[in-house]
């Protein structure tokens, strides 16, 4: 709910003239690449809407929403004792595109977004290289940036440290439409 309030808000700032483009299906991927464990999961519920005229962002996850993991008892850890998903339930990135992107024409760009990342309640400025591939009615964004569980106050306790990274790589492709 506290994610279509935003996206509304959002939209609701663009002027008329502006071309929004939004997906509800990204997907996002994480790997935790620890000495005694390969953890990966993945969520393809990301929601996310790029404003073209200002080159804002947003993008967000369920962290319910992801799956993968090597146990059910390992997804259950990570839901309830470290990402603790009933007072965090939601990941963001808001933030906005730095280089220019010439929305109107059909290519690929390689630029930066950079923005507010959240994520256990923890807010991050972080700057983030993006693919853009811009096409006849798809905007088609790619991105790959490492989390430092630290950063965001997310303990490991010292008995699995060596089981779960302290870096996460996370991974974005999102394939967004004009919002109609």
């Amino acid at each position: 709910m506290k994610f279509k309030l935003v996206l509304s808000l959002f939209l609701i700032a663009v002027t008329c003239h502006a071309q929004v483009f939004v997906c509800k299906d990204g997907l996002i991927k994480f790997t935790s690449e620890a000495p005694l464990e390969l953890i990966k999961a993945q969520s393809s519920k990301a929601s996310g809407a790029l404003d073209c005229s200002n080159k804002n962002v947003l993008f967000m996850i369920s962290i319910e929403s992801f799956d993968g993991f090597n146990s059910s008892l390992q997804k259950e850890h990570f839901r309830e004792n470290y990402m603790e998903t009933t007072k965090f339930p939601t990941a963001t990135f808001k933030g906005k595109i730095i280089e220019d992107v010439d929305f109107s024409k059909s290519g690929t760009y390689n630029v930066r977004a950079k923005g507010i990342f959240t994520i256990h309640g923890v807010e991050k400025e972080k700057i983030v290289k993006v693919k853009v591939v811009v096409k006849e009615k798809t905007i088609e964004v790619e991105t790959s940036f490492e989390v430092a569980l630290e950063d965001h106050n997310i303990n490991i306790p010292k008995v699995v440290n060596q089981k779960i990274a302290s870096m996460i790589m996370v991974e974005l492709k999102a394939a967004l439409k004009p919002k109609s």
